[in-house]
């Protein structure tokens, strides 16, 4: 597949490259899109949509949310099926999202992992047929990281909530009470370098199930794009995410 990367130059961008260079499921980059990129590169990086001028057969985005608006633009008048792998739209960028959608088919996810979505999809097997086990979900990431708890532990969380519509979060505990039925305690850990590490854990009285994701890096979120990417080449026009990938 030959791919339009926005976002070129930034990292994730050059995890999408070192893949294609590796002929990771055949995926070659042809061209970039990156207003900031100043480098050197095989293949040419253009400013903006407007300046494209080589064919692609799919485009990934790895830049920055606000881009989106052109992106689809382009994405649309060339009928070109796109991955979104950038996070934090506005609802109105969220709307575009969902009305390109329409016409070609969009890949969007709150979280590029393949490893993380099944991780979901287990916790929710286990947390529906362990019936009244106690659920815990603790997450680590390195001590630079601003927000507790992560996205993917609050996704994680509302996975469950699907198979468990009582429930509801209690995120650390302090003080003298004792467990309510139905909760489900959410723990972040900030440490030094860790890239990021999932754990939820199902316990009933007479036994323990422990669900666990490592991430040793973030290539793997590139991987899952370009699996992402790969697979909707395949799809006509519609929204798809991660759970549309599980199933195939």
């Amino acid at each position: 597949m030959n791919i339009l990367l926005s976002g070129f130059g930034g990292f994730m961008g050059r995890e999408v490259i070192k893949l294609a260079d590796a002929n990771y499921m055949n995926a070659n980059v042809v061209c970039g899109v990156d207003a900031f990129f100043k480098g050197e590169s095989n293949v040419p990086c253009f400013n903006s949509f407007n300046d494209v001028n080589v064919k692609c057969d799919l485009i990934i985005d790895f830049s920055f949310h606000t881009v989106v608006k052109d992106l689809l633009e382009y994405a649309v008048k060339n009928g070109i099926p796109t991955v979104i792998a950038t996070t934090g739209h506005t609802e109105e960028e969220k709307t575009i999202i969902k009305e390109a959608s329409a016409k070609i088919p969009v890949f969007y996810a709150a979280n590029y992992s393949i490893g993380v979505s099944l991780l979901v999809n287990l916790a929710k097997i286990t947390a529906k047929t362990m019936v009244g086990a106690d659920i815990e979900i603790i997450e680590a990431h390195h001590n630079r990281k601003v927000d507790a708890p992560s996205g993917t532990a609050l996704m994680i969380y509302e996975g469950i909530k699907e198979v468990l519509p009582n429930s509801f979060a209690v995120h650390g505990r302090s003080g003298a009470s004792k467990r309510q039925t139905g909760e489900i305690g959410i723990h972040a850990l900030r440490m030094g370098n860790v890239v990021g590490e999932h754990q939820v854990i199902v316990s009933t009285n007479n036994q323990t199930i422990t669900l666990k994701h490592e991430a040793h890096n973030r290539a793997l979120f590139a991987e899952g794009a370009i699996v992402a990417g790969d697979f909707l080449l395949k799809q006509g026009a519609g929204l798809y995410g991660m759970k549309d990938l599980l199933k195939d």
